[in-house]
């Protein structure tokens, strides 16, 4: 069944959970360079995560995710943000603060590259990152949660 996303002016979303995973001994997150997108052709570098299962909680699916993208195993602290992405309102992130378990990271799923950066170098690599999100980073970075 292919939906006219046109038709809906609100309630009907692809569901993104993205986890800033943040290791708080070195005040870094891990970031990861994706192929192209179909989707969002702008996105190259951004937050681990994808869509989740219909059959488990969301914050099981993004740890899934995460171990796909990353090799990371991580632990889910809290949600940090949900918003509907304005550029093309049929995605709506779900922002989660995660821990890394281990720190062996590679490539995976998806990804080309990845790598560890202070939260506000993520400016630097122009994904499109709400404004609320680049406001956590900076707490975070600042030693916040």
């Amino acid at each position: 069944m292919k939906l006219d996303w046109n038709s809906f002016d609100r309630g009907v979303f692809l569901v993104n959970c993205l986890g800033i995973v943040y290791n708080p001994k070195t005040r870094k997150i891990i970031v990861g360079k994706r192929e192209k997108d179909p989707y969002v052709k702008e996105l190259t570098w951004t937050f681990p995560g994808g869509r989740p299962t219909y059959d488990r909680p969301l914050e099981e699916s993004l740890k899934d995710e995460i171990k796909k993208k990353t090799n990371l195993d991580v632990e889910v602290k809290k949600l940090i943000y949900a918003r509907i992405v304005p550029s093309t309102k049929q995605f709506l992130n779900i922002y989660y603060l995660c821990e890394p378990i281990n720190d062996e990271v590679v490539a995976g799923e998806k990804f080309t590259e990845v790598k560890w950066i202070k939260p506000t170098e993520m400016i630097k690599y122009k994904p499109p990152v709400d404004p609320y999100v680049l406001k956590f980073l900076e707490k975070l970075e600042n030693g916040e949660k």
